[in-house]
């Protein structure tokens, strides 16, 4: 009898050490758990967070790329196919093929730009009282887009000068571009007749050879 008290006496310490073991476990996973799921989440957060930014950032930059590099021409700069500016032609001279004959030639310094029509052209002479302006011929002017470093050129007609007859020296003539209100002086050297009022045509630019 006193053998069976004794043994469920054993049996009962021991079901209450297993009991607070299990309990000591218990408390140890969960607190590990709990630390080890807040760290867990807390990377994930953070990486997701870390790879939406540099989404984002990715997408921001490509945008701005793409808006640098539109719009962009041949000469560096903004495209535009406007008027061409006088202050982006070179220009320059050489004698035609017919006598009296002057062609004027106008280089695109700049970005892309277009010509369309007669350039205005005034003769001046220290033999004349005043500036001769050349009246426009009846060629049909055609549409000239010139990209950077492209020349394009028009033809100024002269009577020309009989022997023995006065003439009037031009020294210079002002030439200013189409639908353009700035001229640019070229020095030349022709001989007209006195009264030449009339006789002195202009082609648009464009025409003639180039």
């Amino acid at each position: 009898m006193r053998a069976k008290k004794m043994t469920l006496a054993a049996l009962v310490l021991t079901a209450g050490l297993s009991l607070t073991a299990c309990n000591g476990d218990g408390d140890s996973n969960a607190g590990g758990a709990s630390k080890d799921s807040g760290a867990s989440s807390s990377s994930s957060s953070d990486s997701g967070s870390g790879g939406d930014n540099a989404s984002n950032s990715s997408s921001d930059d490509t945008s701005t790329e793409a808006a640098k590099g539109s719009g962009t021409g041949s000469g560096g700069g903004q495209v535009t196919t406007g008027n061409c500016k006088t202050a982006n032609l070179e220009f320059g001279t050489a004698h035609g093929m017919g006598e009296g004959d002057l062609m004027v030639s106008l280089k695109n310094t700049s970005d892309t730009c277009s010509l369309k029509g007669f350039p205005g052209v005034d003769l001046r002479s220290e033999d004349a009282s005043g500036p001769l302006s050349a009246e426009r011929s009846k060629v049909s002017a055609p549409a000239v887009v010139l990209n950077t470093g492209e020349t394009t050129r028009f033809t100024l007609h002269t009577p020309p000068k009989k022997d023995g007859d006065d003439g009037v020296y031009v020294s210079a003539i002002e030439v200013t571009p189409p639908n353009e209100t700035h001229s640019k002086s070229l020095s030349t050297d022709l001989n007209l007749p006195v009264g030449a009022d009339g006789e002195v045509f202009v082609d648009p630019v464009g025409t003639g050879k180039q």
